[in-house]
């Protein structure tokens, strides 16, 4: 189990009670074992607040070659053929990041912003449609698990007959099954599927260039380099799998959070200012991306720890972000905080491998917060009923009912 009793502290990530609670486990590892041993998976597990940073802006020590993902079978040299620049280091990381950063500028973030507003309010419309025939809706049916795939479907040019298909194989990527330490057998097969589908685009485009990001992907060139059609697969792969997954649940989550504090839910409602901060305080709460793994290249001593080289580090973003010794009262979810508190939060990661999709990230999440609050006048979530997401990549839910209340005069 990965609560434990007083005398034992033991760490499961794969447990399905803890990854629908891990917070009490997380306190106790701040507490009792900022550097824990977790021998039965044999991975040394970090979450104290500073040494998460420290180990995230240290990759020389702490290296992505082997993948960012707990599970054995994507845990090897070759993980950067799945994960892009997520499995490497160095000029090699800089060389991807950079060629990938030439097509995926903040400029074409900023464009999909019409889009993404497009998007919201169909969807919006749907969402209270079928509220109004069944007398709730579910955020992530109706709302929140299409709009991101969406977002990132017509910035990629998947048609969109297509779309619903590549969610579902990328919700079967993230999914993990009970009493199953890997990637499930469904897992991987949708994985192959992605990169097939993938790669017939690649060759798509280089035959007939378009408007979009895989298009600009194949033309990106620096001093002459250009980008595999396997590298631009594993960036297409990462996006859709990463940058969907992370936002759907942020939606839910969100959600969630707010309509727990109805205090806060009024003051929201009340003024669409209050979103960014809400949008802030969520990822720092209860974040979608709760760990990454690292691969200790040398002997190295974290908190007072000495962890050996050649072994399997574990940084917890989701307990850095509730150290109490960066955050006040941080078990509470509190609008209010501090810009200064929420400037420490380390939901999308700090250094050279800070996320290139938190921009769209915050871009999609302000702009269906904004609406929805300018729409409803209320809301209520359903939590008896919600349903988790079971993964240990990912924390949010795959099905969240909610009561809204639409503004009259709408």
């Amino acid at each position: 189990m990965a609560t434990s009793t007083a005398s034992e502290l033991v760490f499961d990530p794969y447990d399905y009670a803890f990854q629908d609670d891990p917070y009490p486990t997380y306190q106790r590892l701040r507490d009792e074992a900022p550097v824990f041993h977790a021998a039965a998976d044999d991975i040394w597990v970090i979450s104290r607040h500073q040494d998460v940073f420290d180990v995230l802006r240290n990759d020389t020590v702490f290296s992505n070659r082997m993948g960012v993902s707990l599970d054995a079978s994507a845990w090897n040299p070759e993980a950067h053929r799945v994960m892009s620049f997520l499995g490497l280091d160095g000029a090699e990381q800089s060389r991807i990041r950079k060629l990938v950063s030439a097509a995926f500028t903040p400029r074409r973030v900023r464009e999909l912003t019409p889009e993404v507003q497009a998007l919201t309010e169909r969807y919006l419309e749907r969402t209270f449609a079928a509220h109004a025939e069944r007398g709730e809706a579910d955020w992530i049916d109706d709302f929140a698990g299409k709009l991101p795939m969406d977002v990132i479907s017509e910035m990629m040019g998947v048609p969109v007959a297509d779309r619903d298909e590549v969610r579902r194989l990328a919700d079967l990527v993230v999914h993990r099954e009970d009493g199953v330490r890997d990637v499930p057998q469904a897992g991987m097969e949708a994985s192959f599927a992605l990169f097939g589908y993938y790669g017939e685009m690649v060759a798509q485009r280089r035959r007939t260039p378009t408007d979009d990001l895989t298009s600009a992907l194949v033309a990106a060139e620096m001093d002459g380099d250009r980008l595999t059609d396997g590298e631009i697969m594993a960036f297409l792969f990462l996006m859709v799998v990463a940058g969907n997954e992370t936002t759907t649940k942020l939606l839910g989550n969100a959600l969630f959070h707010l309509s727990a504090n109805p205090a806060q839910k009024a003051q929201v409602l009340d003024d669409v200012a209050l979103v960014p901060t809400w949008i802030e305080e969520t990822l720092r709460h209860d974040t979608s991306s709760q760990m990454l793994a690292r691969y200790v290249t040398e002997d190295v001593e974290v908190g007072g720890v000495r962890i050996p080289g050649g072994s399997k580090a574990l940084v917890l973003l989701g307990s850095a972000n509730r150290d109490d010794r960066v955050f006040t009262d941080p078990t509470t979810f509190d609008i209010t905080r501090e810009k200064s508190e929420l400037s420490e939060i380390l939901s999308f990661g700090t250094g050279r491998h800070f996320c290139l999709g938190a921009n769209l990230a915050r871009l999609e999440a302000r702009v269906v917060l904004e609406e929805l609050v300018r729409r409803v006048a209320d809301f209520e979530v359903h939590a008896d009923r919600a349903v988790r997401v079971h993964s240990t990549s990912v924390r949010g839910f795959a099905s969240l009912p909610v009561t809204f209340t639409e503004r009259r005069g709408l």
